[in-house]
């Protein structure tokens, strides 16, 4: 007896066209929120398919972009607060991988932070939300949001000074 293959989703060009016209945009969104480039187009894959199939009724009624944003904000904050896992493997690689990493000493600065902070400077500063907005989609308070923006501040003011200091 043949299986039938599993149903295709209809091509829907307006949803390519999204994606192809902000999918770089998103990926650098991913970065900033991960510090990880592999995190990062994870993130992504994971947030566009949730984006398509809620596509027929988000691309009339809502922003698109922004919707796939909060999937991403509300999942990297899911895998941070799980703690993911790495699979581990009892045959080590011969020699040591490390992947490209942009230069810059704020992404140096910006992965110094922690999770919650990072994703709360993005939120703030890149994404432009206010602390209500930001509250909402983090899942904690706006007291929090102000108090782990202060401290993340407090330390990029700290590691700018010092760095000063090294080069005098």
């Amino acid at each position: 007896m043949q299986q039938n293959p599993a149903p295709r989703r209809p091509r829907n060009v307006d949803f390519e066209d999204f994606v192809r016209a902000r999918g770089r945009a998103l990926l650098r969104y991913g970065y900033v929120l991960t510090g990880n480039p592999h995190d990062a187009a994870d993130l992504v894959q994971e947030a566009l398919l949730k984006l398509a199939d809620a596509w027929h009724r988000v691309r009339d009624k809502q922003d698109p972009e922004g919707y796939v944003r909060t999937v991403m904000t509300r999942q990297h904050i899911s895998w941070w607060r799980r703690g993911r896992k790495e699979d581990l493997t009892g045959d080590p690689p011969e020699r040591a991988h490390h992947d490209p990493q942009p230069s810059g000493e704020i992404w140096r600065d910006l992965r110094a932070l922690s999770r919650r902070q990072r994703t709360v400077l993005v939120l703030r500063y890149y994404e432009d939300l206010s602390d209500a907005e930001i509250a909402d989609i983090m899942g904690i308070s706006r007291a929090t949001v102000r108090s782990q923006a202060s401290r993340a501040l407090a330390t990029l003011r700290v590691r700018a000074q010092v760095l000063e200091r090294g080069r005098a």
